[in-house]
């Protein structure tokens, strides 16, 4: 069977997501990938509203990656959004922008699905059939936990925790102080005691010693470019990844008693992204900790791998074919 050349647009609590791949059936080959800063999430935590700006750079940046998607032959192209999209109470007036510059429909999907689908995408990585793992996907605004060897996770979990959100939360100064860091580790620890490790813990204590930490999402991403001093997005030296304890801790004390001018010189690290590695970092540093892993494992697939194994709905289809006859009128 002919692989089908399909486009999925992922919009995030803090940038939006465009790939554009060759699928046949569970083999996803990327063929185009770009992402841009939208901080859709910005200001949003303590009044659920989007902010009228983050609307409207989010709309663009979903119109600009709808028309390289077009350029680059697709047969369909989707477009979902997460954790920002799928809390706020202005929810409709994020569509209606959308819509408005590309004419696109967005499917807003549930934790529990994005947590499921982080499954799927990372599990299309053939070098990691068979073992158990643990995933872990930290976004801007939620953190996705999943468990499974096989097809179907054993568990699949969604948390109101992420980048974005907890860097709100904490507002460090510029540099963070002692203190800070000190009430960063605090604030995730009681999380931990209180959401996430009752949930968590049960469930990977069987088999735990053969389970592997995979961190996936632009967090684990960038640490892995930092770790191996990678200027540029290489995927094929990101993909598989080792990163110990050891390295992620200091990196932690480093990156929280740099300024933030300071920590945009570091190569690896995005300059848009030198202030919510902070919390990223933090997040995964805790879950090592908490559930005594040595290692984190990085992957480059996740969320869009698998809404690209799946043909767009119907609607997406219907409307993008007619967008197309419209351009060639």
């Amino acid at each position: 069977m002919s692989p089908v050349r399909r486009a999925v647009i992922d919009i995030g609590t803090n940038s939006v997501k465009l790939l554009v791949a060759d699928v046949s059936g569970q083999s996803v080959v990327p063929i185009f990938e770009e992402s841009e800063q939208t901080r859709l999430g910005k200001g949003f935590y303590e009044t659920r509203q989007l902010q009228s700006e983050a609307i409207a750079h989010t709309a663009l940046a979903v119109a600009r990656f709808a028309g390289i998607a077009r350029t680059q032959g697709t047969a369909s192209l989707r477009v979902i959004a997460t954790s920002a999209a799928r809390d706020a109470i202005n929810q409709q007036e994020l569509l209606e922008a959308i819509k408005g510059a590309s004419g696109l429909e967005v499917e807003i999907i549930s934790g529990q699905q994005e947590a499921e689908w982080v499954y799927q995408g990372v599990r299309s990585d053939a070098t990691l059939a068979g073992q158990r793992l643990l995933i872990l996907d930290v976004g801007g605004g939620s953190s996705e936990f999943i468990i499974g060897q096989h097809e179907r996770p054993e568990l699949s979990q969604s948390f109101p925790l992420g980048s974005v959100r907890l860097l709100e939360q904490l507002r460090p100064s510029d540099p963070p102080t002692p203190a800070e860091l000190e009430r960063c580790r605090n604030d995730l620890r009681a999380f931990f005691a209180d959401r996430i490790r009752p949930m968590i813990a049960p469930a990977l204590a069987n088999g735990r010693e053969g389970t592997r930490l995979i961190g996936t999402g632009g967090a684990a991403t960038i640490l892995a470019r930092m770790e191996y001093a990678l200027d540029k997005y290489q995927r094929h030296k990101i993909e598989g990844a080792r990163i110990p304890l050891e390295s992620i801790e200091r990196w932690m004390q480093k990156l929280w008693s740099m300024r933030l001018a300071e920590r945009m010189t570091i190569i690896g690290l995005p300059k848009k992204r030198a202030d919510v590695i902070l919390a990223g970092m933090a997040i995964y540093e805790t879950v090592l900790k908490e559930f005594g892993f040595s290692e984190l494992h990085a992957s480059t697939r996740g969320l869009r791998f698998a809404a690209a194994m799946q043909a767009a709905p119907a609607s997406q289809c219907a409307d993008a074919a007619a967008r197309d006859r419209s351009a060639a009128l």
